[in-house]
């Protein structure tokens, strides 16, 4: 901590002299209209020396009373040096005269010794502004701007004192170990100053031990200066009387009677304590609101970076810091007169009381939970003390600032739901998937038996289509929970944006206008760019239909832009969710009727929909989410002021080399409609409805099928098998051994044997999970078609 005094001298002001050159001057007109009026040189040598001690005396009366002003008016900056010791900021203090008054060591850090603001050794635009926000405060109390120092931004805050200095706060973006900062501030020079002010300060563990003490609390608890009171238990220190009055136990009853007060700087239970001991004592004078005292005490809650406020004993706020107001959401051009205007009105008496009884003299602390008016859902913890010894104030009120902490627990909470509605909703989609493979494949083989012309065609057709709409149901549960199949590839935004964008204009109708505008240095993305453009469909559609919700005439702009985002820019955004790294992102934007602010957080829940029973499966969004989550994306929805809806995607950019392109497609292939074959096939399938169905199909295209129900059934067959089968078709997930452990022992036996297989998990996933060479995979719900064309590809590839 600097101290940087004014001048090494007092400069002697005109008006201090102007009463003895007064009185010279008239004791020699004096003197001299005596002479010639009478003629007595004696009498007139007499009115001259009484002029002189008149004068002598005027001059003397007016130095002391200049000098009684200069000492009065200079403040005491011993309490202010030790407060801004404590600070987490780099602080200084300038007069009017633009000098330097004092700095903290952090201020010395930050520009290399103490430069007085804003002639600061940075480049000129950075003065230039520092200079501005300076002049602001001098003109409207307060000025803030932003500094570049060592690449490292910087926020500074300049607020007037009165009119006579300024106070330069400069917050660095590194946190500040609060801790340590406040253990060399008690434990050094600074915390002897709050001892010479009667101030006991220690500051405790969360086991309740001492970590440091400043002198004058180990004088009083040990006896001397330079006891070892680190590490010992602070209660150990202390008694209570049948009063309830705390002393220390090294004086006995008979010592001094002490407030404790708890300063709470950090949030959570492993964090230290500040705890502040004064001497409780009738005869002390309790200084008037505006004095000295009184200033530096509200200084030194200024500083803290705790949410504080002190009351008197009417149960009005005195003072409120710039913690408090941020936390409380005080408005400060209309600062509330009382606590309880800040909370609502279930609220209001309960903490009355208890300020009452606090200001009234109760001699512990207490924490309680309220709701502020203006976020009524979200109870906080206020704490409150008696505050006696500090002026008008009776009761110090804090507030536990928990709103970061409980923006994360929501996030996780929100998180884990949605992780926990995609496990049930993959599990009933698989699920559903066999029933549909069955329903799907009786169509095919009634439809078989059935022409156009039959009565019964268009019924089955009807149950058929019926199907399949079904099963785009469970293809979107699949995505949602990330379970799909996807074909991802190496692509530009741009390429896709405009594929879809013809398809956009016929689904926008006329009266919409769709704007694309697209970034620059724009990084690949790893997408299934059919998924890609589902994801932009979906999301035009719903715009669509916001626009027309807000004019049903028609109208409305859909802004379609992509972007490049890098890691700076992610910082900046200060969210916990997205990863600092470079993006290339999607942005959609409309100007409809926007999102509620309680229906945000539910959009992409499944069957969450806003729209009219029968205009919407409440999948659409829940989709999108799904195929970002799995393409290893990020999504955000917004509501921006300005009217709409704002949907935000995020790709990471890939940059591992583009996987070389699909080799073309023999020209011998057999034709789709080609799908006769011979041979063995070993059908392995749990589902009975599934297994039927695979097994007629097969059948009838002239495979020779053996079926069996589980994994044991299908090696116990192979064992009595004189000869490998041709093909071995298997479910994945069936109980007692899954198809993979079954075709692992097969091959053991049989190291040639094909292998086919099908199931309503994603294929990525299974492959993954499978560690097993030359398998082909078909996805459920399957046709007969389908089945009977992967089983004749699969024969086809040996």
């Amino acid at each position: 901590m600097a101290t940087l005094p004014h001048s090494s001298g007092q400069p002697q002001h005109p008006s201090v002299a102007l009463p003895l050159v007064v009185a010279v001057g008239a004791a020699a007109l004096a003197a001299a209209a005596i002479l010639l009026l009478i003629g007595d040189r004696t009498l007139a040598i007499g009115f001259g020396a009484a002029g002189l001690i008149v004068g002598a005396a005027a001059f003397a009366a007016s130095r002391l009373i200049h000098a009684a002003t200069a000492v009065s008016t200079e403040p005491d900056w011993g309490v202010a040096h030790a407060i801004a010791a404590t600070s987490a900021e780099a602080v200084a203090v300038t007069d009017r005269a633009g000098r330097i008054v004092c700095a903290n060591d952090r201020y010395e850090t930050l520009f290399g010794g103490y430069p007085t603001p804003p002639n600061v050794p940075l480049p000129e635009d950075e003065v230039g502004r520092l200079g501005t926000a300076g002049r602001a405060a001098w003109r409207e109390g307060e000025g803030r701007t932003a500094l570049i120092v060592r690449d490292e931004r910087v926020e500074v805050t300049v607020g007037r004192i009165g009119d006579e200095m300024l106070l330069w706060r400069f917050k660095m973006a590194d946190a500040v170990n609060v801790v340590a900062i406040a253990t060399a501030a008690i434990a050094g020079p600074n915390g002897d100053r709050l001892g010479g002010a009667g101030i006991m300060a220690a500051l405790l563990g969360p086991d309740g031990r001492v970590r440091t003490a400043n002198r004058v609390l180990r004088a009083r608890a040990m006896g001397h200066e330079e006891g070892a009171i680190e590490g010992r238990d602070f209660a150990r220190f202390l008694i209570t009387d049948s009063a309830g009055l705390v002393r220390f136990e090294r004086e006995g009853l008979g010592g001094n009677p002490l407030r404790v007060l708890q300063v709470p700087f950090l949030d959570g239970d492993d964090a230290p304590m500040l705890v502040v001991l004064l001497d409780e004592e009738p005869q002390i004078t309790v200084p008037a609101i505006g004095s000295s005292a009184a200033s530096h005490v509200r200084s030194l809650i200024a500083l803290l970076p705790v949410p504080l406020a002190l009351i008197d004993r009417e149960g009005r706020f005195l003072h409120m810091n710039e913690a408090f107001t941020r936390v409380t959401g005080v408005n400060g051009s209309a600062p509330p007169l009382y606590p309880g205007d800040l909370v609502v009105r279930d609220d209001k008496a309960a903490l009355a009381d208890a300020i009452r009884r606090f200001a009234g003299g109760a001699a512990h602390s207490t924490q309680m939970p309220v709701r502020f008016a203006d976020r009524p859902d979200e109870p906080v913890q206020v704490g409150l003390a008696g505050a006696r010894g500090l002026g008008e104030a009776a009761v110090l009120m804090s507030v536990k600032d928990d709103a970061e902490e409980g923006k994360l627990k929501d996030q996780v909470a929100q998180a884990t739901k949605m992780q926990a509605v995609g496990q049930l909703a993959g599990g009933v989609a698989h699920d559903f998937n066999n029933i549909l493979t069955a329903i799907i494949g009786h169509c095919d083989l009634m439809l078989m038996r059935h022409t156009p012309g039959d009565s019964d065609y268009d019924d089955i057709q009807q149950i058929r289509m019926n199907s399949n709409r079904a099963a785009g149901l469970t293809r979107q549960l699949l995505a949602f929970s990330r379970q799909q199949t996807l074909r991802p590839q190496v692509l530009q935004l741009p390429d896709v944006i405009s594929e879809v964008s013809n398809l956009l204009k016929r689904l926008l109708g006329e009266t919409v206008r769709l704007v694309v505008n697209h970034g620059r240095n724009l990084g690949p993305v790893r997408i299934d760019p059919g998924q890609l453009e589902q994801v932009v469909i979906n999301l035009a559609v719903n715009a669509r239909d916001a626009m027309l919700a807000k004019n049903p005439n028609g109208g409305g702009t859909l802004t379609i832009e992509t972007m490049a985002v890098g890691p700076s820019e992610v910082r900046g955004m200060e969210d916990d969710v997205l990863p600092v790294g470079d993006y290339t992102a999607l942005r959609v934007s409309d100007t409809g009727t926007g999102i509620p602010a309680d229906v945000l957080p539910k959009i992409f829940e499944p069957f969450f929909t806003t729209k009219e029973v029968g205009k919407g499966t409440g999948l659409g969004l829940s989709t999108v989410y799904g195929i970002v989550k799995q393409s290893g994306g990020y999504i955000f929805a917004e509501s921006p002021r300005s009217g709409g809806a704002a949907f935000t995607i995020y790709l990471p950019v890939h940059s591992a080399a583009a996987a070389p392109a699909p080799a073309p497609a023999s020209s011998s292939k057999a034709k789709p409609g080609d799908t006769w074959g011979s041979g063995t096939i070993l059908l392995v399938e749990d589902e009975d409805m599934v297994r039927a169905v695979a097994e007629r199909a097969l059948t009838r295209q002239g495979y020779q099928v053996v079926t069996a129900e589980n994994g044991e059934a299908a090696l116990e067959l192979l064992a009595q098998m004189e000869s490998a089968p041709d093909l071995l078709i298997s479910d994945v997930v069936m109980p007692t051994m899954d198809g993979p452990t079954m075709v692992r022992r097969a091959r053991e036996r049989y190291p040639n044997l094909a292998i086919l297989f099908m199931s309503g998990y994603a294929e990525e996933q299974l492959r993954r999970s499978i560690d097993i060479d030359r398998v082909a995979f078909l996805p459920k719900p399957f046709s007969v078609q389908q089945l009977a064309e992967a089983a004749r590809d699969v024969l086809a590839a040996k």
